[in-house]
């Protein structure tokens, strides 16, 4: 047993795990199973790849339409039947068409978690036009650059992504139609979309349509999401139908092999509801969420935005049970004072990427809500999942994100990128797998840099274990070098996580004259707990070595200002030391 699963209080089932991974992999992708696997050539690089997994996105929008009366989107008082979905899909993509949208032409779409957004990315996705999910937190200059940068022809959006954009106007000449939602009066320079599709609740009163025709073969151009960009320009990673659809079932190898691990049977799947707090312009949400989603029949919730109350509010009433998004959520569903007031019992899993979660976490999830954790690792440019980790695997190893699904491969390289490194040494992750973009949508040089014969660089610090499960130290570039010693980041955060009133830290390098840099720390305490600068850099010094013990804590009143993709916006917290 892992230590940290022996100091989190993990005591496995009895004859706990009843099969080896390779055992449930064997069984599992067998010939005639669901999880089977082929070759098949992409990009002219021999590929494993789900057998029965979805040709295309139109695939999976006909197995949405399927699920007819079942309830897709809750969005305050609006509530969409997949049925309802279906036929706003196809009245948008006919008016896509009749706007001239092509297949390979993009199709931006800029707002919040909307029932209106899966409408919109299916209406463009469907008819072989390339979706570019812009990310609703941009300002109005860099919501311009995704616009120009990707060529967009048509562009869907919310009024307040509009009122950024418009200003903005001569800087994307490309573009001919916008249609805007949620406006109050005619928007200046675009239309409404309710002209077209109506409000959410009037879905299911527009007329039974068929999708235009258009044929797409898997490894046809999907999707445009653009980096995080927390250094330098966003690049468009350039996704594929087999990539979104891979993670279809990506997701649910990872659930049956949990079921065969504790001995049991592969459940039947069952239609979920869901609290989705993720943006959908994030791949997590979009491709490891909607995709699965849409084919299952499981209910999507969205929040306008997030609240702890709110959303127990919604767990209760929708009888939620599946959420998640980043570990930042996890804590403040477990520490806020009013969690006791409301019936969560519905709650089976928490879910979170993004961003490196405490083991403590772990333990904390399983206890409050005897609900099953689960995390993984991805990237935009692997669309997401390449390694899954949930239930019992985690608790056992709290400290991992897992191993790869069993289409994917990993591997630890040195830094010149030349030598795969042993067991237990930590390098540069490498990825492969059916689920890894294309490359960068014009940008040939990055491409090259990036992705090398099916692998793509991530610039992520790890090493594996002998059963190969995924340990992440460090983002390369978030690694702190002080006086010759590397100090990860991950570790001194997971050791302040554990202590019992920080609920969200960081660590950065602060310059020193002569060791180069030091670690300093800036954390966010739980509602009505209570912590000093010195008690938290004594708990740091009683558990790591002393030169990876903070010099400096500064306490913040918000949790840490973040990126949409969840990660901690690093170069912001400089400010705290200066």
């Amino acid at each position: 047993m892992n230590d940290l699963a022996r100091a989190i209080g993990f005591v496995p089932p009895a004859n706990w795990p009843a099969m080896s991974r390779t055992e449930c992999a064997a069984r599992l992708t067998a010939p005639g199973e669901r999880f089977e696997m082929e070759m098949v050539d992409i990009g002219g690089i021999s590929t494993r790849v789900w057998k029965n997994a979805p040709a295309n996105l139109r695939l999976v929008a006909m197995a949405g339409r399927a699920h007819g009366d079942r309830l897709f989107t809750i969005y305050e008082d609006e509530r969409v039947t997949y049925d309802a979905w279906f036929r706003a899909v196809a009245r948008l993509a006919a008016e896509f068409r009749a706007r001239g949208v092509d297949k390979g032409d993009r199709v931006a779409l800029a707002m919040r978690n909307l029932p209106e957004w899966p409408v919109a990315f299916f209406a463009a996705v469907t008819i072989g036009a390339i979706c570019v999910p812009l990310n609703a937190w941009w300002t109005g200059q860099e919501l311009a650059f995704g616009l120009a940068n990707s060529g967009a022809k048509l562009l869907v959006c919310d009024d307040e992504r509009w009122d950024r954009m418009a200003p903005h106007r001569a800087e994307f000449p490309e573009l001919e139609t916008v249609f805007v939602s949620r406006c109050d009066s005619d928007p200046d320079g675009a239309e409404r979309l309710e002209e077209i599709i109506g409000k959410p609740n009037d879905y299911a009163a527009l007329p039974e349509g068929e999708l235009p025709d258009c044929d797409i073969a898997p490894d046809d151009d999907a999707t445009i999401f653009y980096t995080s960009g927390t250094t330098g320009e966003p690049k468009g990673a350039l996704g594929t139908h087999r990539n979104l659809c891979t993670n279809i079932l990506s997701s649910g190898y990872s659930a049956a092999c949990a079921a065969l691990r504790r001995g049991e049977q592969p459940p039947e799947p069952v239609q979920k509801v869901g609290l989705t707090v993720i943006p959908l312009f994030h791949v997590t949400a979009c491709s490891a969420g909607l995709m699965g989603y849409v084919v299952a029949g499981h209910t999507m919730v969205f929040m306008h935005k997030w609240d702890p109350v709110k959303a127990f509010e919604l767990i209760e009433r929708e009888k939620v049970n599946m959420t998640g998004g980043v570990p930042t959520i996890a804590w403040q569903l477990i520490e806020h004072p009013e969690r006791e007031n409301y019936d969560l019992s519905s709650l089976e899993a928490i879910a979170y990427g993004g961003a490196p979660s405490a083991p403590e976490l772990v333990r904390k999830i399983n206890e409050v809500f005897g609900a099953l954790p689960g995390n993984g690792w991805g990237m935009t440019e692997t669309m997401a999942t390449v390694t899954s980790h949930s239930s019992e695997d985690y608790l056992n190893r709290p400290d991992s994100c897992g191993p790869p699904v069993a289409t994917a491969d990993v591997k630890i390289m040195s830094e010149d990128g030349k030598t795969e490194l042993p067991v237990g040494e930590v390098g540069e992750l490498w990825a492969r797998g059916p689920m890894v973009v294309k490359g960068y949508w014009n940008r040939p040089e990055a491409t090259a840099e990036t992705f090398v014969d099916g692998w793509v660089r991530t610039g992520d610090l790890a090493r594996l274990d002998e059963e190969g499960f995924c340990y992440i130290a460090d983002r390369a570039k978030d690694m702190i070098i002080r006086g010759g010693e590397n100090i990860y980041s991950s570790e001194v955060e997971n050791v302040l996580y554990d202590h019992p009133a920080v609920t969200d830290a960081a660590l950065i390098g602060i310059p020193h004259k002569t060791l180069g840099e030091e670690p300093a720390a800036v954390v966010h305490l739980a509602p009505g707990m209570s912590a000093s600068e010195e008690e938290l850099r004594a708990w740091v010094a009683e558990r790591l070595a002393k030169f990876k013990v903070p010099v400096r804590v500064a306490f913040v009143k918000d949790t840490l200002p973040r990126n949409a993709n969840g990660k901690i916006l690093k170069k912001d917290l400089a400010a705290f030391f200066a």
